[in-house]
């Protein structure tokens, strides 16, 4: 712990001075309506597909508290932009050169990580892509219907799953993962307050849950992202994530299918930032999915017709 410790804190130093704000609120997975309710930022269009998007506020939704034992309430995301870009910099440039310090772009000196620090908000190969993403399962109900989907249009998407809820359902998991789909990490218990804990608990809600996720897959299940809930990212969290293997994971297109707001508001939601590189936010977890179902299935077809690839988030 005393070395996981110390690189944390070494890739907090030049994490803090990176860019990369703050995201909406991913949906949150089953559990019993708090009182709390935490405020959602919505990105604004970025100008290219790997950018990083703008914030914006947008109106608030009910928090839940997650379904498995000693759970925190998840509440408000705070911003992950802490520490601004410094002059002259844009946001994601990292304020040491590999050059200056033995370290690659993105990474902490000494730090073991082996991908980058900075949020990944691009697609891997470029093109006319998009990155599906499907948060808060796997859930037995709506996870095969979303594989199903996927197979039928040779789609291929990554899906951040609660640790918990994977060892609960550890042939889901092992059906991505056979399916040729990508695993994330999403936590232990889908605290959208996580970046204001320790580094300790800090550790517990990413590595645990990697270790709940890998388990369930089975031989030959890696887990490639960590999307921290509401997008709630800190220096800290991206620093542990990193070390670990696991690339910080952002979106540019929230279809906010959360809400629940009818197959056509989710189409809506979508198209009005889709574009090539677009990471898309949906959900196979956390509630009734049924609209989010009905609106894949038209989107799958929409983007086929329009002669979209599917690609998996870079890494």
């Amino acid at each position: 712990m005393a070395t996981a410790r110390a690189k944390a804190m070494a890739a907090a130093a030049l994490v803090a001075t990176l860019g990369g704000g703050a995201l909406t609120a991913c949906g949150t997975h089953s559990g019993a309506h708090s009182t709390a309710t935490s405020a959602r930022v919505a990105p604004s269009s970025p100008a290219t597909p790997s950018a990083a998007p703008a914030s914006a506020s947008a109106p608030a939704k009910p928090s839940r508290q997650p379904s498995g034992p000693s759970s925190p309430a998840s509440s408000a995301p705070a911003s992950d932009g802490k520490a601004s870009a410094p002059a002259g910099k844009a946001p994601g440039t990292p304020s040491h050169p590999a050059g200056a310090s033995g370290a690659a772009p993105g990474k902490a000196p000494g730090s073991s990580a082996t991908v980058p620090l900075t949020i990944s908000h691009g697609v891997e190969g470029g093109g006319k892509s998009v990155a599906l993403t499907f948060d808060d399962g796997p859930d037995p109900r709506w996870t095969p219907q979303v594989l199903a989907l996927l197979a039928k249009h040779h789609a291929k998407a990554t899906f951040c799953e609660i640790g918990p809820n994977a060892q609960r359902y550890p042939y889901l998991t092992k059906e991505i993962v056979a399916a040729g789909d990508r695993l994330c990490d999403h936590s232990v218990h889908h605290d959208e307050k996580q970046s204001g804990k320790g580094f300790d608990y800090n550790v517990h809600e990413i590595v645990d849950a990697q270790n709940d996720i890998a388990g369930a897959a089975g031989n030959g299940g890696k887990v490639w992202y960590y999307r921290a809930p509401g997008g709630d990212f800190s220096p800290m969290i991206r620093g542990i994530a990193a070390d670990h293997g696991l690339r910080p994971l952002g979106w540019t297109d929230d279809a906010n299918d959360w809400r629940r707001p009818g197959v056509d508001g989710i189409l809506r939601n979508v198209n009005s930032n889709l574009r090539p590189g677009a990471v898309i936010l949906m959900h196979d977890g956390g509630g009734d999915r049924s609209q989010t179902v009905a609106a894949l299935a038209r989107l799958l077809d929409q983007l086929d017709a329009q002669g979209y690839g599917y690609a998996f988030p870079a890494r």
